[in-house]
């Protein structure tokens, strides 16, 4: 066993009429479901926000969405409310295949918040999946899901520094494009060695 496709939060407040909804992000859910059976795992990222987390601006007196903020762990987007824990937003898409190796929640700490799937933002704290991967002998990861520039990218250069061998799928993607967000997350991937596919 060798390679796992890492399937990132496709969940219906990322999808069309969810609080921070990605655009097209349910279009990609065909194609995800199709590539499932190609990998030897199949791992599942989800956003999983107690309400009140401190990335909602909602949170933070006089913040507007996507206002940056200064955290104890640096820089940080405002978010519209998202993925609260046992909401139907927090729920994946219903057309999402289920049937994974693992499903990894993110983002729990209320006083931090998680876009990779292998660290919090203060690319100190682990969340597991670097030594469930080792254990399970996989070398090799393949990355889709949303956002393309925010929870994909962070992923992928995380995975790509820790060694993994790291192709991240476009096709199967959508991004916020926040402020340059999508250009600025190719060019992060591509010099940390992943493969971009389109």
């Amino acid at each position: 066993m060798t390679n796992a496709l890492i399937v990132i939060d496709v969940q219906n407040d990322f999808c069309t009429g969810g609080g921070l909804a990605v655009p097209g992000g349910e279009d990609i859910v065909t194609d995800i479901n199709a590539m499932m059976d190609d990998y030897d795992a199949v791992i599942l990222t989800q956003d999983w926000h107690p309400s009140g987390h401190s990335s909602f601006a909602t949170s933070n007196s006089g913040a507007a969405p996507y206002d940056m903020k200064e955290m104890h762990y640096g820089p940080q987007v405002l978010w519209p409310d998202h993925c609260i824990q046992g909401t139907r937003g927090a729920e994946f898409h219903a057309d999402l295949r289920t049937d994974a190796d693992l499903i990894l929640r993110k983002g729990f700490r209320p006083a931090i918040d998680s876009y990779s799937a292998f660290f919090e933002n203060d690319q100190i704290t682990p969340t597991g999946l670097e030594g469930y991967l080792h254990n399970r002998g996989i070398t090799d990861l393949t990355l889709v899901g949303l956002a393309t520039d925010f929870c994909v990218h962070f992923s992928a250069v995380d995975a790509a520094n820790l060694g993994f061998n790291v192709t991240v799928w476009l096709k199967a993607c959508r991004a916020i494009d926040l402020d340059g967000s999508l250009d600025a997350a190719l060019k992060a991937m591509q010099a940390a060695d992943v493969s971009v596919k389109p």
